[in-house]
C-alpha cells in the first residue's frame, strides 16, 4: 500500500489551498490525506509489532509450519471486492460477517443491520478460504487484501464466558462444555449441574482452560481460542489489524481502501451489555495468581503480538 508523503507543501489564500507534489488540493482533502498517511503508519506499526512477535517466538508460534485447508475456515472471501476476512468471535464478528454478506451478495442486501445475526453465522452464507483449491487459495494469499480485528484477550475470554455460560438460552453450549466443567472442576457436584451444565462459575472456567487434560483432548472451542491459532497471523501476512477498542475507524478506513466507503458504513450501535475492562477486573477478582498466571502464559503470544499490555489487576506469581 503506497503512502502519500506530503511534500513541497505551499498554503495559499489564506489557507484554502495547499500544493502536494506540484499539484494544488483543498486544506480540506489535504487534512483528509494526512489523517489517511497517519492511519496506514499505525497498521504498518501493528504489521510490525506481530512480525517481531512472531520472529522472537518462533518455536511457539510457528510449530506447524505448512498450514492446512483446514486451518482457514475462519478466513472469509470476498470475491468481487478481493478481500479476506478472518473473524474472531466476540470481536464484533457478527457485524463483520453481516458487511461480508453486503459485500458479497451482488445487490441482495444493502444495510449490514438488516441481517438477523443468526443468518450472519449460517456458514453457507459466506465462501471461507479452504474451499478453494491449493492454488486458489494461493493466489488468494498472495493478491487480495487481508484483515483481521483483534481484542485485549482477558476482555474476550470474559466475554465469551457471559456469553456462552450466563445465558440461559446457550443450552447447546451448557450440554457441550458445561456439563464436562462442572464434572472434571466442581468437588461434590450435584446430578442437576451435572446434568445440566447451565451454573459454570468463571473459577470453574478458567481452572478448565489451564488444565493440561483439556489442552490435550481437543482444540479449544472458536469463542476463547487464541486469535493466533485462529488467523495464523505468523504464518499470513495480514495488510491491516483493526482492534476492537478504534473498530468504527478501523473499520471505515479498510472499508474505504476497499473502494466501498463511500456507499457502505460500519454498523455502530451502543450495546449496554458489552463487556468492559471494569468487568474483566470483576471477573479476575476470585482467580488465584496461580491459575491467572497460567492462563496469562496460554494467552501470552495474543497480548505479545497486538500489543497489549498485561493488566494491572493480574496478581502473577
Amino acid at each position: 500500500m503506497e503512502q502519500l508523503v506530503p511534500c513541497c507543501s505551499r498554503w495559499q489564500d489564506e489557507n484554502q489551498w495547499v500544493e502536494i507534489a506540484g499539484k494544488l488540493v483543498s486544506a480540506e482533502r489535504f487534512s483528509s490525506m494526512l489523517e489517511l498517511s497517519s492511519t496506514a503508519i499505525l497498521h504498518q506499526i501493528r504489521r510490525d509489532q506481530v512480525t517481531d512477535t512472531c520472529r522472537a517466538n518462533s518455536m511457539s508460534s510457528r510449530k506447524r509450519r505448512v498450514l492446512t485447508p483446514n486451518d482457514l475456515k475462519h478466513l472469509v472471501v470476498d470475491e468481487d471486492h478481493e478481500l479476506i476476512y478472518c473473524y474472531v468471535p466476540k470481536v464484533a464478528c457478527t457485524n463483520w460477517k453481516r458487511v461480508m454478506m453486503v459485500l458479497n451478495g451482488r445487490g441482495k442486501y444493502s444495510d449490514p443491520m438488516e441481517i438477523p445475526a443468526n443468518e450472519a453465522h449460517v456458514s453457507s452464507n459466506l465462501k471461507t478460504l479452504n474451499q478453494y483449491s491449493i492454488p486458489e487459495i494461493n493466489h488468494r494469499l498472495k493478491n487480495y487484501m487481508k484483515f483481521l480485528f483483534v481484542r485485549e484477550p482477558f476482555e474476550r475470554l470474559v466475554s465469551a464466558y457471559r456469553n456462552k455460560f450466563t445465558q440461559k438460552y446457550n443450552t447447546s453450549f451448557h450440554k457441550r462444555y458445561g456439563t464436562k466443567i462442572v464434572k472434571r472442576q466442581r468437588k461434590n457436584a450435584t446430578q442437576e449441574a451435572l446434568h445440566k451444565g447451565d451454573d459454570v462459575k468463571f473459577e470453574e472456567f478458567v481452572a478448565y482452560l489451564i488444565d493440561p487434560h483439556t489442552q490435550r483432548e481437543e482444540p479449544f472451542n472458536e469463542h476463547w481460542q487464541t486469535v493466533y491459532s485462529l488467523c495464523h497471523p505468523c504464518h499470513i501476512h495480514y495488510d491491516l489489524i483493526g482492534k476492537y477498542e478504534t473498530l468504527e475507524e478501523d473499520s471505515n478506513y479498510i472499508l474505504q481502501l476497499a473502494g466501498v466507503g463511500n456507499y457502505l458504513k460500519f454498523p455502530t450501535y451502543a450495546k449496554s451489555t458489552r463487556t468492559t475492562d471494569e468487568m474483566t477486573t470483576e471477573f479476575f477478582q476470585n482467580i488465584s495468581s496461580e491459575h491467572q498466571t497460567q492462563l496469562y502464559e496460554v494467552y501470552k503470544l495474543d497480548f505479545l503480538m497486538f500489543n497489549y499490555s498485561m493488566p494491572s489487576y493480574l496478581k502473577l506469581e
